[in-house]
């Protein structure tokens, strides 16, 4: 997917095991089929996961989730991951990796919650009680969670490239016209709020049905909380999001940039991977027409 991208395999990850935590080199390792496109996991075991960067853009994630989801996790409605060893480079791969506590569940993009109204609740619970913890010492935006929570302005000009090269493919005036308007609304004046910064249907779990847990805190910052408005897009229908904007505690400002953020973050992964990660394209293009309907 990227031209940086470091190829990991079993093989690699169980030399890392031996040298390093031999007492699970022993256990079973199988690849996690994953949209993601910053880490590639391994299950290991029954109830931990390796999470190894790929590029060198993903690398300053390691240190700020060992760091910060211990001390989130408590704070929440769903479960997080829960790091357990962030480890040294070695063998032959170059950075820090992690090993996680396995969280059971499927990607809500292949098995969407079958209640979108409770599910559009418990989301809604979930980034009312993340906007409400004390940001203390958190990190504001910058290249560790590839600028999400930032105001929106600063994302004209990629967001601008993004709608050009897409020319032919997706009604660009239209997608102007919405743009236009995201960036019209009042912007970001208040305090800056924990944001998960990646909220799409590939980073939610769910079982039986039901949002199991919240995952890939890659994007993890303090900022604009209309950063995390954009699953309302990206994940619900009309009806369910209507749900999820009444129980969200934001005004209509933070609504309407939310909506641009949806907006922008899917014009620019649609070109860029929609040869490389098909599954990731098609979030992206869904939360694109969710937005222009929506705005039309």
């Amino acid at each position: 997917m990227h031209d940086d991208e470091i190829e990991v395999d079993v093989v690699r990850v169980r030399r890392l095991l031996q040298e390093q935590f031999p007492e699970w080199a022993h256990l079973s390792i199988e690849p996690v089929r994953s949209a993601g496109t910053d880490n590639a996991m391994f299950r290991l075991g029954e109830a931990l996961v390796v999470r190894l960067p790929r590029t060198p853009a993903a690398v300053a994630q390691v240190e700020k989730e060992h760091r910060w989801l211990p001390a989130l996790a408590p704070l929440l409605p769903l479960p997080v991951p829960i790091p357990v060893a962030v480890v040294v480079a070695g063998v032959g791969y170059p950075w820090p990796w992690s090993v996680y506590r396995w969280l059971d569940g499927e990607n809500a993009t292949n098995a969407p919650p079958a209640d979108s109204h409770h599910a559009a609740l418990e989301l809604a619970g979930f980034v009312n009680a993340l906007h409400r913890i004390d940001t203390t010492n958190g990190p504001l935006p910058g290249s560790h969670n590839f600028n999400r929570g930032v105001p929106l302005v600063q994302r004209d000009a990629p967001t601008r490239s993004a709608i050009e090269s897409l020319r032919g493919v997706l009604d660009t005036r239209a997608v102007e016209r919405a743009w236009d308007a995201a960036l019209n609304a009042p912007g970001w004046s208040t305090e800056a709020v924990w944001i998960h910064g990646d909220l799409q249907s590939g980073n939610l779990l769910t079982r039986r049905g039901r949002l199991t847990a919240v995952i890939d805190f890659g994007g993890l910052g303090i900022g604009d909380p209309a950063c995390d408005c954009m699953v309302g897009w990206t994940l619900f229908g009309p009806q369910a999001r209507k749900v999820f904007r009444d129980a969200l505690a934001v005004d209509d400002t933070t609504w309407a940039r939310g909506r641009g953020w949806a907006l922008s973050v899917g014009l620019i992964a649609l070109p860029y991977y929609q040869g490389t990660n098909p599954a990731l394209a098609t979030v992206a293009r869904r939360g694109i027409e969710a937005v222009l309907a929506d705005h039309s």
